[in-house]
């Protein structure tokens, strides 16, 4: 089952549990967003009708956001005349969650809900038992390190 409907100027073939971006909605009512402007409707059995009657489409919004950004760039050549600009057009991302069609519908099955994620609890610090050891360790490192005297320049001559 599908249905082609009109939405920001564009069509789009949609079935129950697509998602499609389509041209800034706002938020509707608890999220969700209906279609009413359907030119089509598939029935069972390969049949492709237009709607006689009220045909409905429904989804939810999933996110809205803004697409990758476009570069406009105007040219005259000969008068020196560049211009720049960039546009970012806005989307709404909506997931189709029924269609409606002669008194049937179609529903699209449901997501599973994600639970969220537990937080770790914090990190404990432990002391090393073997403090002493280690300290031992440190002493012989020190003297290990230690460097010979710098050598002292050699004395400049006089003319």
């Amino acid at each position: 089952m599908y249905a082609v409907i009109r939405t920001g100027g564009k069509q789009y073939r949609v079935t129950p549990g697509d998602v499609i971006r389509v041209e800034n909605q706002g938020d509707g009512k608890d999220g969700k967003v209906e279609f009413s402007d359907v030119l089509a409707v598939s029935g069972g059995e390969g049949q492709i009708g237009k709607p006689q009657s009220e045909a409905l489409v429904t989804g939810e919004v999933v996110e809205q956001g803004r697409g990758a950004k476009i570069l406009v760039f105007h040219y005259k050549r000969k008068k020196q005349y560049k211009k720049l600009r960039g546009h970012r057009q806005g989307y709404t991302a909506v997931r189709i969650t029924e269609i409606a069609f002669d008194g049937q519908t179609f529903k699209a099955p449901e997501l599973p809900k994600k639970e969220p994620k537990q937080k770790k609890a914090p990190l404990e610090v432990v002391e090393a038992p073997k403090a002493e050891a280690k300290a031992g360790k440190a002493s012989a490192k020190k003297a290990a390190a230690k460097k010979p005297a710098a050598k002292k320049a050699a004395p400049k001559k006089k003319k």
